[in-house]
């Protein structure tokens, strides 16, 4: 019964205090783990699930996502579960399915290969926050609060890349190598890409900390005290939202998910780095890449979007200005709403940036390689730099001149970029577009006369 007991003293827990005997920190970190780590194995289902009835309802088709549908003898449809149980049933399918491994691979490199592409999606989980820093959720999120956070999401987040070169290599087939190599190549041209879009949220934030980038976008908008009832979430600010964009880009490449999902692509490698898996060890790497998807999104939301607020407004400001009279008590009840429904907000917005990705697949076809390359190398990666320029400049203008200065030296270095690129970058110097254009003409000619 002194588990329970331990279980019960939040406060020993939250200041490290031995609660029972050397354990207290042994349970708290169970606690977190079950609470904040275990569910991600649980969420893939559904995340499969969402995917599925998004592409029936924008690609007005039926599939997977009618399961659970009872259809009368008239034709009446009854929607039971609305598909959710094929989700499940799909997952005993891959643990009952024939285990099939070809005889020529490099066997404990090709059984590693899915455990090192799942790894980073679980630990990433560790150093998001899903909830305010103070009263129980400062105790049980994040699960470890690096100082730097930001840095090491970068670091894991780069290994998934691993799991696919490795499995591409140890498979003995030349489609599953060209998708490994295809993997670590676009890995390269986009990392960089998105390391440079979170520097300019670390250098505007003075933070490498999730949890601190999270509490910067809760002050005033933009610096202004009668703003101060709208947060100052970084999309909202003008490198923010271009930081965000690029950011967002890069992590569509980095999860290989559609239009930039060459290291699989049907159409040219078969099924590329995981075209000799099978059963259970293609499992792992579908929930891999869902979880991945759903973390990021989560690590964006944290970034650029307020993270756990569920709305751009500080309801507790709003609770204490006196001219609003009886909505005071209104306002006040949505603050304390929004504080233990933050990890619903997290989540809700997680949904959103996974719903973004199912949205690219229906809607984008896949881009060819070399168009790949150049959106990563030649579009992305000097806007990302321009920004982080102008990032430095906004922050010492701001310094020496005040908020209004560093706003105008902003305005102007936007637009003097803006004409450099419009210049140099974006048009060649014939003023045709810099992304290669390639036609193909069609012409039936006569059959050639076999000669006499």
């Amino acid at each position: 019964m002194e588990w329970i007991t331990a279980l019960g003293d939040l406060e020993g827990l939250k200041s490290g205090a031995t609660v029972y005997g050397q354990g207290g920190p042994w349970i708290l970190g169970l606690i977190k783990v079950v609470t904040f780590i275990l569910p991600y194995l649980l969420i893939v289902p559904i995340l499969v699930w969402w995917e599925r009835r998004l592409l029936s309802w924008m690609q007005d088709r039926i599939g997977p996502n009618m399961t659970g549908t009872y259809t009368f003898k008239d034709g009446r449809k009854f929607k039971i579960l609305w598909g959710i149980p094929q989700a499940f049933v799909d997952g005993i399918k891959i643990f009952l399915k024939e285990d099939i491994t070809p005889k020529a691979v490099d066997k404990f490199v090709y059984f590693t290969a899915p455990a090192v592409a799942l790894f980073p999606a679980f630990a990433l989980a560790g150093v998001v926050p899903w909830g305010p820093q103070e009263g129980i959720y400062g105790m049980l999120t994040p699960i470890a609060d690096l100082e730097i956070g930001l840095l090491y999401i970068l670091a894991v987040s780069s290994l998934g890349a691993y799991g696919v070169v490795l499995s591409g290599y140890a498979s003995n087939n030349k489609y599953s190598l060209m998708g490994g190599l295809r993997a670590s190549a676009q890995l390269i041209s986009y990392e960089l890409a998105m390391g440079v879009s979170l520097a300019c949220i670390v250098l505007s934030t003075g933070s490498l900390r999730m949890t601190e980038m999270v509490q910067k976008q809760e002050g005033d908008l933009w610096g202004v005290a009668e703003l101060g009832v709208i947060q100052n979430w970084n999309i909202f600010t003008p490198f923010g939202f271009i930081a965000a964009i690029v950011f967002l880009i890069a992590l569509v490449a980095e999860t290989n998910r559609a239009p930039f999902d060459l290291p699989e692509a049907e159409n040219e490698l078969i099924a590329g780095y995981h075209t000799e898996y099978s059963s259970m060890k293609f499992g792992v790497f579908f929930m891999g890449e869902y979880a991945a998807m759903f973390l990021l999104s989560g690590v964006f939301m944290c970034t650029f979007v307020g993270g756990y607020n569920f709305l751009p407004i500080d309801w507790a400001q709003l609770s204490q200005t006196a001219s609003l009279g009886p909505a005071q008590p209104v306002f006040g009840f949505i603050d304390q709403a929004q504080y233990w429904l933050a990890p619903l907000g997290f989540i809700a917005k997680a949904f959103g940036g996974v719903t973004l990705f199912v949205w690219l697949r229906a809607t984008l076809p896949r881009l060819r390689y070399d168009q790949l390359m150049n959106l990563g190398w030649k579009q992305l990666l000097p806007a990302a730099v321009a920004n982080f320029i102008v990032v430095g400049i906004w922050l010492v203008a701001t310094r020496l001149y005040g908020s209004a200065g560093g706003w105008i030296a902003a305005i102007v270095s936007y637009a003097l970029t803006y004409l450099f690129f419009l210049k140099f970058v974006f048009k060649s110097k014939t003023g045709k577009p810099t992304f290669e254009t390639r036609t193909v003409t069609m012409v039936n000619s006569p059959a050639k006369k076999e000669a006499s």
